[in-house]
């Protein structure tokens, strides 16, 4: 016997008509969209996504699409976004672009012909630019990196984050400061300018360094830097795997933080705890950014013709052990 739409209004005491806006993700009440994933279960209804594409414009899925799935704020996120959209009966097409516009421009191709319900981007700098001058034919939610006002966004407050890092090393006595950014998004070049502004203003000198996207390229860039005779006091990474690769190139050359020099950055990754007394960070609120990016994504829907939303969150300044005074480490140490 085959369940159909109405079956699953019977058992849930709903309309048809509530059923489908419940299962195409609309905003309904809590109370009776759980009746209605209840009754959905209980009946073992499966919808025919065929001939549903075929009477209407989108598939009950969401794109979500990331530029590094290596990166656990990507995956944190995602982690969110999957959560809500299984609570909503959507579907989550999950794709990683290497913040490559080439892919990134094949996977909104493959959203479009998928006739997804929308999608949620982050998008490399080209993308965050072409997706305030196209119309496509679904809401498109810009996590991460901003673009023009006439996309949705849901980012970081980079720039102030940015400072607020700096503000603190020198605040702790340090006087010369190097910048880890990615050179592929709009991420890394706000941070970049919060970066420059801060210590412009504050008077110390500065390196900023742009990172290409790629195995390696933050770890060999570091190299470098640290074996130079003016070797900063301090380094700030722009996420998490730039973190990484700090600390990988100091290994390699058997200089530790932070006896040898300070490091902190962006993303409160579990390991940041535990490495090198404790790394200093600016921890991102991931699991908001995912449930602001699927809200903003489902009023969309039910809201085309509103303007345009940015929405920016703060993050977190966590002070640990990779930021402490070269004077107490060295009294720690018994200098």
């Amino acid at each position: 016997m085959t369940v159909g739409i109405k079956d699953v209004a019977r058992v849930a005491e709903v309309s048809p008509a509530t059923v489908s806006r419940v299962l195409s993700g609309r905003a309904v009440d809590p109370a009776m969209r759980d009746r209605v994933l209840a009754a959905v279960r209980t009946t073992g209804y499966r919808p025919n996504l065929a001939a549903r594409r075929l009477r209407s414009r989108h598939s009950n899925t969401i794109g979500l699409i990331v530029a590094d799935i290596r990166n656990p704020f990507f995956t944190a996120v995602s982690r969110t976004v999957e959560d809500i959209a299984y609570e909503r009966g959507l579907r989550v097409i999950l794709c990683n672009t290497d913040e490559d516009p080439a892919k990134e421009a094949m996977y909104l191709q493959l959203m479009q012909e998928e006739r997804v319900t929308g999608v949620i981007l982050a998008p490399t700098r080209q993308g965050a630019k072409k997706a305030s001058q196209t119309k496509a034919e679904h809401p498109i939610i810009l996590i991460d990196r901003v673009a023009a006002t006439t996309t949705d966004c849901v980012v970081l407050d980079n720039d102030a984050m940015a400072r607020t890092l700096v503000a603190h090393l020198h605040a702790q006595g340090f006087r010369s400061i190097a910048g880890l950014f990615g050179a592929a998004s709009t991420t890394g070049a706000e941070r970049r300018a919060g970066f420059e502004q801060a210590a412009q203003i504050i008077g110390i000198p500065t390196r900023s360094l742009s990172v290409p996207h790629g195995e390696g390229e933050a770890e060999r860039l570091v190299s470098a830097l640290l074996q130079t005779p003016d070797r900063p006091e301090a380094i700030i990474a722009s996420n998490g795997l730039m973190l990484m690769s700090v600390l990988r190139a100091a290994h390699a050359l058997g200089l530790s933080v932070p006896g040898d020099f300070a490091l902190a950055g962006f993303d409160n990754d579990s390991w940041t705890e535990f490495a090198a007394d404790g790394l200093s960070v600016i921890e991102q609120p991931v699991e908001e950014i995912g449930r602001t990016a699927m809200a903003m994504l489902l009023d969309r829907l039910d809201h085309p013709n509103a303007a345009a939303r940015k929405v920016v969150l703060s993050g977190r300044l966590i002070i640990r052990g990779s930021t402490i005074r070269r004077e107490k480490s060295a009294n720690q140490n018994g200098v």
